[in-house]
Order: C-alpha cells, then sequence, then structure tokens
C-alpha cells in the first residue's frame, strides 16, 4: 500500500497538471443548460415577480417629458441642453410601448432588450455640478421619464476617488452608473441570472453609445472601479443590488471635454480558493469575488487609435490574412462581406425612430434572407468606422472586443451555402468551418425555440473563457458578457433598420453548441442572436 507521503506527492502532482478553475470558470460550467438539467433550472419563480421600477420616499423630481418634443418655442441653451439629456436616456433605457396582460396590469416595453422583461438594471447620474443638474445623486425613474434628485452633495470626488482616477473624469462634469437588482432577474433565471444581467446591460451600454451619438455625449466606460464605495455612494443595498458599470459622459459641444479614449477593463483577482456552494448561492458569490478593493494597483492607460481592418479579399487585395483575426481555418470557403453601409437619415433621424420602435421578433417565417442584408448587419455591428460620417463614433468603447469572436450559422441565405461560418471582423469576410443545414439542430440547441429553427442566420457570440480569466481575472466574465450584449444590441437596430426581424436568445445548451456547430471547443458560448424574416 503505498505511504501516506506518496499519496500526497500524487495529490499534488495531479493539482499542479490540473489546478482548479477560477471561480469564474466553476460558474460558467454550473450555469450551462443541458437536457437532464433544464428542467431544474427551469422551476426557479416563487412567488410575485419583483417590480422592475426602484421608488423613493424622499427628494425631487426633474420632469424630462416637457423636452422630448423639439417643436417648443424655447429654444434657449438652457433647454436645448435638457433636450439633449433628455433623449439621451430615453433611447438609452427608457420606456417605448404599454401592453396589457392578461390579468390587465400594464407591462411596459424599453429601448434596451431585457431576457423575460425582467429589467434588472438601473441607471443613476453623478452630477459634478452644472447650471443643469446641481451636484448630487439622480436616479433615472423610467416609468415618469424623469430624474429623482434623492442626494444633494458634491460626490464627484468619491467618484473619482472609486473609479482610481479615471482621466475622463477629470474633464466631464456627469457620470452615468449602471446597477443591477439582482433578484429581478434571478427570480426566473436563479444563478444564471448573472449571465442575462451583464447581457442586458450590454444592450443599454450599447444604446448609451448609439443615443451618445445623436445627442452629443461621448460615454467613456469605466470598467475598473471599487465596486463597494460606487455602492455606498449610491447607498446601495449590496445584498440587493450593486453596480456594473460606470461611464463618464463627455459633452462634445466643450472642447475640452472631446477627451483621448482610455482602455476600459482593468484586471482583478483570480479566485481559485472558494467554498463549496449550493445551487442559489453562485450568483451573489461570483459578484462579490469579481469585485474590485482600494488596493488596485491601477494605471489607466490611452486606447491606442484602431487600425482600419483590411478591405475584403478580391481581385485586387492582398492574399495574406490579417493576423488580428483568431481563426484562419485550413481550405475553407472564404466569403467577403464588404458592402455599402446602412443609410440612418439626416441626422440621424432614422437611429432615434429605430431604437424607440425596435421589438423582440417572436417569429420568423422561416424565408430567406439576402447576402446583402447579412453583410449589412455585420457591417454595422462590426465596422463602426464606416459610420463617421453619417455622425456616429467611429471606435466607441467596449471592455475588450479582442477576447470576443463571433460564429454565424446560414440557414436561408441567398447565395451563401448553408454552414456554420466565422466571421473575421479585420478581414470582412465569412470562412466557412463546416457545411450542413443546420435547421433542426438549432432548434434543440435554442431550448427548443422555434426563433432557432426558423431564422435565415443565427449569431453566436463566444470567447476564451480561461485566456480572458488570465488577462483580467474572474472580473473578465462580466467584461465578456457586457461587450457582447453591447454587440447584440447593434445587431438588432442593424436588423431593425433594414425591415428584419431579430431576437437575442440567452438561453441554449452550452456544450452541445460547439460540438454541433464544430465551433472549437475551448470557445464559450456568451450570447446568441437570431435573424430572419418576421411574419
Amino acid at each position: 500500500m503505498p505511504s501516506r507521503g506518496l499519496l500526497l506527492a500524487i495529490l499534488f502532482t495531479v493539482v499542479m497538471a490540473h489546478p482548479l478553475p477560477s471561480f469564474a470558470q466553476h460558474f460558467h460550467d454550473r450555469t450551462k443548460y443541458d437536457p437532464e438539467t433544464l428542467s431544474r433550472a427551469a422551476g426557479a419563480m416563487q412567488g410575485s415577480q419583483p417590480p422592475p421600477f426602484k421608488t423613493y420616499r424622499l427628494g425631487n423630481v426633474i420632469d424630462l417629458k416637457p423636452y422630448l418634443d423639439g417643436k417648443g418655442p424655447d429654444q434657449s441653451k438652457e433647454h436645448l441642453a435638457w433636450m439633449r439629456l433628455s433623449h439621451l436616456l430615453i433611447n438609452t433605457y427608457g420606456l417605448t410601448a404599454q401592453i396589457s396582460l392578461q390579468s390587465g396590469e400594464p407591462f411596459y416595453l424599453r429601448a434596451a432588450p431585457s431576457a423575460g422583461g425582467l429589467y434588472p438594471a438601473e441607471i443613476y447620474l453623478i452630477s459634478r455640478g452644472s447650471t443643469l443638474l446641481p451636484a448630487g445623486l439622480y436616479n433615472y425613474q423610467a416609468r415618469s421619464h424623469s430624474l429623482w434628485r434623492y442626494w444633494d452633495d458634491h460626490a464627484w470626488q468619491k467618484l473619482q476617488e472609486a473609479c482610481f482616477w479615471h482621466p475622463a473624469l477629470e474633464h466631464t462634469q456627469l457620470a452615468l452608473v449602471t446597477t443591477a437588482v439582482f433578484y429581478r432577474s434571478a427570480w426566473r433565471y436563479r444563478d444564471r441570472a448573472y449571465r442575462r444581467i451583464c447581457l442586458d446591460t450590454g444592450h443599454l451600454l450599447g444604446n448609451l453609445e448609439l443615443a451618445g451619438s445623436l445627442t452629443d455625449y461621448r460615454p467613456h466606460l469605466v470598467g475598473g472601479f471599487i465596486d463597494s464605495a460606487i455602492n455606498q455612494l449610491l447607498y446601495l443595498d449590496e445584498e440587493q443590488e450593486g453596480a456594473i458599470a460606470v461611464a463618464a459622459l463627455a459633452d462634445l459641444l466643450q472642447v475640452e471635454q472631446n477627451l483621448t479614449p482610455t482602455l476600459a477593463a482593468q484586471a482583478a483577482p483570480i479566485q481559485t480558493d472558494y467554498p463549496p456552494l449550493a445551487d442559489g448561492d453562485l450568483l451573489p458569490y461570483l459578484h462579490r469575488i469579481t469585485s474590485m478593493a482600494a488596493d488596485g494597483n491601477i494605471r489607466w492607460q490611452h486606447r491606442p487609435a484602431a487600425s482600419p481592418p483590411r478591405p475584403a479579399l478580391g481581385a485586387d487585395t492582398p492574399s495574406a490574412i490579417s493576423p488580428t483575426d483568431k481563426y484562419n481555418f485550413p481550405f475553407c470557403l472564404k466569403v467577403p462581406t464588404l458592402t455599402p453601409p446602412i443609410a440612418w437619415g439626416d441626422r440621424l433621424k432614422g437611429l432615434e425612430s429605430t431604437i424607440l420602435q425596435r421589438r423582440s421578433t417572436r417569429q420568423f417565417n422561416g424565408a430567406n434572407l439576402t447576402q446583402a442584408e447579412l453583410n449589412a448587419v455585420l457591417d454595422f455591428t462590426y465596422q463602426p468606422h464606416h459610420y463617421a460620417d453619417q455622425g456616429f463614433d467611429p471606435g466607441p468603447d467596449y471592455f475588450d472586443l479582442d477576447l470576443i469572436q463571433t460564429f454565424v450559422t446560414v440557414s436561408g441565405i441567398e447565395g451563401l451555402d448553408t454552414g456554420c461560418y466565422y466571421y473575421a471582423p479585420h478581414s470582412q469576410e465569412l470562412r466557412q468551418i463546416r457545411f450542413k443545414n443546420f435547421r433542426r439542430e438549432l432548434h434543440y440547441l435554442c431550448l427548443g425555440q422555434d426563433l432557432g429553427r426558423d431564422a435565415a442566420a443565427v449569431i453566436f457570440h463566444t470567447a476564451d473563457l480561461n485566456g480572458a480569466v488570465a488577462r483580467y481575472g474572474d472580473r473578465a466574465y462580466r467584461y465578456l458578457h457586457l461587450d457582447a450584449g453591447h454587440l447584440g444590441q447593434r445587431l438588432n437596430l442593424a436588423a431593425i433598420r433594414l425591415g428584419l426581424g431579430v431576437s437575442g436568445i440567452g438561453g441554449f445548451f452550452d456544450d452541445q453548441v460547439n460540438a454541433v456547430l464544430g465551433i472549437p471547443e475551448g470557445e464559450a458560448v456568451l450570447y446568441i442572436t437570431a435573424v430572419g424574416r418576421p411574419t
């Protein structure tokens, strides 16, 4: 029988060869859907759905509705400033429609989509103090399209300290903080709700970026901040609600606020020593250990100007592959995607109407799309510099877009073979990795949803989770889903602008997606967006 010392040596060798995963990796594995665990995960709803709106007893209200109509006689500088802020907020997260439920209760839709219509996100504004907004803390009340000033205080220095003195906060007067009220989503989705919370917040940030182009605000994302300090600054109950992202809002009409972009993401620790946790305890633990502490050694760096992607391969272009595209599968079919940009109208009038009219499609009719339509959707999502002359930000902030990969299953695109493709954004081409019509498999992979089966194309966002954690620690889990949601919202709006149907899908059989579609095993699936002809 081996000695105790020998057994310990063998155990040490095994652990060193197979180290424990970080908690983010553990969480991802524990919250995967598969046919055996789905029924258990789906039985989460207990009691009444929590309300999707936050209320305050004390404070002062600022009504933003009068500033939505630009036809009023008051065109003073102050009135125009209020109009800009009002339009920024309603296009980011405002109410866009009201429907009646079977119970007779009203249900409100918002500019940013949310899984299950649960809307876990809240928006806060922190003002440094200006003629528009006195210094203090404000909550955006989406139901009444108003700001609730619930604290009168000069909190800007505390915000700067909590954000490790991010350079954008030196010159701006206004910051936006998004938080999550966790139980709003966990009520239905349990621990996996954290994925959906970050995806939903990513939708919101995508709207914020685009609404900024409408209103001459430029959001500078801050991914590295002391979570507890932000929560305390906003007077949040940290057991119920926590900060997810911060954005300094630069007023582009002020010359001094036309700032150099800064890298948004910062690294946090990796947690590999964690206790056994029961289902239901994973979400709060993940949020807690992905938080940053005051002892972090943070240095903000300006983001280098992004070089334009190479043109799509053709007769007059080089055949070498851009090294920044992760996958170049040998002998695969390569289809250029370069296309004329989508037109958004004079002064982006088509953008605001698209944001406010956007709805998640409930059913596709199974008809084909054209290759030009698919190319246009991909172009708007991944090539923002193509839209600079229309007034869009050519290089919007993400946390780290290099971590996100994109795969597209084609079921009904005219002129394009059915199968699974890798989208190479820098070379602007689709690279086929598997030949097959996947309609039946997509129906299964998307938990039996007809959207997967009837879509003309299904777009998958993935990431190397191990590599992301190695770069940013467990906090990478937030960044990945925030960026995937941001991309998903650009996909949504591009499709709606073209008259197509589109819907995000956050529920899927994780491991089976890779196996069935031929996506490399190391790519963790983050988000799915289905595009097709609406019924």
